[in-house]
């Protein structure tokens, strides 16, 4: 798949491949959906789901997309228009779910999800976690003024706001009695960087950004998870992973399907979201094949493999784009083949902050899409040759 330029050629290549699976299937030589066909986002955001009745909803799956192996991919919800429509035509015309995190913890977290597992008889992750931002910081409480409303945070960033911005909060701040209500245009600018950067009132009229082990506890990882790292790479691989709470809620019915566990391949795994949440669902993994570029976030992911006593095999590989069809035949021939491939790829071209390089999935980094695309492909081809 390597090339000169990867993100230029990956889509024709992955189109190609596509055309030669609707052929098989019947549906002729086109390639049906149009990029430029907009996937409006639901309000709210909870997908095929709510966690009030805990409804049963039943969809009906394309034969080519059954699994196992089961799939799940994961991205931003918010993205420029018609990447949604483009995942979905790649990953079997399939409707995605988009779902808040709000509604499982105390922090907003906006993500579309394509996948194949089943959506009847889902349940979340207990305990539940902290739900409002006082259940979540109750120390915090005692300095929280009553014009400060939020009761969530805001989607949780991979960088936080500087030393500048709290002191320019506490002069703006600094005038006013503590029961005091500023002036509406104060207010307003407080209330704007705090909601910007989850600021959260440590002391009188002092706010904070989170600590990593705060963003930790709020994305459902174990305490100290990322610790032993640098703050500004606690920061950035909290930033891009999963939230948990929200994710296991769709495994879950991977328990009693696969009661011995199951075989894993986690593309893009960062600190190992998917694995924890497996492990919280008491899905055992008797082999994970983890694919991740970052040492940093690989040592982290391995850290927590050995801490908990996995009794599965991990294997680490570096790079999506280097991972092809021999390699993926020597795993599956191991063991058996794959029962989830699980990843969420790059979201830095897709991502509405990213002023100067939103180019969709066209981008260098978000065109990796196209390896999630490919490496499924090879899989379900390879395994179906085998069974």
């Amino acid at each position: 798949m390597r090339s000169e330029y990867p993100e230029k050629n990956k889509r024709k290549l992955c189109e190609s491949s596509l055309l030669k699976r609707k052929r098989i299937m019947g549906h002729g030589n086109q390639i049906i959906g149009e990029d430029a066909d907009a996937i409006h986002l639901p309000n709210p955001m909870i997908g095929f789901r709510t966690l009030a009745d805990l409804c049963q909803i039943h969809r009906s799956l394309p034969e080519a997309a059954t699994g196992p192996p089961y799939f799940y991919y994961e991205n931003v919800a918010s993205t420029p228009k018609g990447v949604w429509s483009t995942i979905s035509r790649f990953l079997y015309d399939m409707k995605p779910e988009f779902v808040d995190s709000k509604f499982f913890c105390a922090a907003a977290r906006k993500k579309g999800y394509v996948h194949n597992l089943p959506i009847k008889n889902r349940f979340p992750l207990v305990p539940l976690p902290p739900q409002t931002i006082f259940g979540a910081f109750p120390m915090t409480r005692r300095w929280w003024p009553t014009w400060d409303d939020r009761t969530k945070l805001n989607c949780l960033q991979t960088c936080i706001a500087s030393a500048t911005i709290t002191e320019r909060i506490m002069k703006a701040l600094k005038d006013y009695d503590e029961d005091e209500i500023p002036p509406e245009s104060v207010c307003r600018y407080v209330l704007y960087e705090c909601r910007k950067w989850n600021l959260v009132w440590v002391g009188k009229k002092k706010v904070a950004p989170l600590e990593p082990d705060e963003v930790e506890m709020l994305l459902g990882f174990p305490r100290d998870h990322t610790r032993g790292i640098s703050r500004t790479d606690r920061y950035k691989s909290l930033g891009n992973s999963f939230q948990i709470d929200a994710v296991a809620y769709d495994p879950l019915v991977l328990k009693d399907r696969f009661p011995n566990g199951i075989n894993v391949l986690s593309l893009f795994s960062g600190i190992g979201g998917a694995e924890i949440a497996l492990y919280r669902l008491g899905i055992p993994m008797k082999n994970v094949v983890s694919v991740e570029i970052l040492e940093v976030s690989r040592n982290v992911m391995r850290c927590w493999w050995e801490q908990t006593n996995q009794r599965g095999n991990l294997y680490h590989l570096a790079d999506v784009q280097d991972f092809n069809a021999d390699r993926l035949e020597h795993y599956i021939s191991s063991f058996g083949g794959f029962e989830l491939v699980i990843g969420g790829s790059t979201c830095n071209n897709l991502v509405s902050s990213n002023r100067h390089h939103r180019d969709g999935l066209k981008g260098k980094e978000s065109s990796l899409f196209y390896d999630y695309f490919r490496i499924l492909d090879l899989v379900k081809g390879i395994m179906a040759r085998y069974n």
